[in-house]
């Protein structure tokens, strides 16, 4: 294969790679702080190996890191599309928080670096 066949074929895979992620009814959103020491421990323990994972492929994935923890569930840190999936959180605050939204409603919802691998083990029963 010659040099700009393998580059057009990376392109077209990069391309194909987010429809198929967006494609999912399944979206999973990180919730955290830049000044959050937590949240900095599963960026570093957990973070990588979950962007290489094979269910990140399967999923749309959101993450609402302001840079202060106190302003994490500030409406104005979350994309629009998120804001019914803010107003079902009983509680505003716990960071990291991990939420797994199903057809717009919250079907999981941990927080805790800790809490990770719940939300692990719940996500690959729902992605069978």
């Amino acid at each position: 294969m010659d040099r700009r066949a393998l580059l057009f074929t990376g392109f077209a895979a990069a391309l194909a790679a987010p429809a198929a992620r967006a494609a999912s009814d399944l979206k999973v959103i990180y919730v955290g702080g830049w000044d959050c020491p937590p949240c900095t421990t599963w960026k570093n323990k957990y973070k990588a190996e979950w962007l290489a994972s094979p269910e990140y492929r399967r999923v749309t994935w959101y993450e609402v890191d302001p840079p202060k923890l106190k302003e994490a569930y500030q409406e104005r840190h979350w994309p629009a599309e998120l804001k019914p999936v803010l107003d079902q959180l009983p509680r505003k605050s716990g960071t990291p928080r991990f939420l797994i939204v199903r057809d717009g409603q919250v079907v999981a919802n941990e927080f805790g670096a800790s809490k990770w691998a719940i939300i692990m083990t719940d996500l690959r029963k729902m992605l069978g």
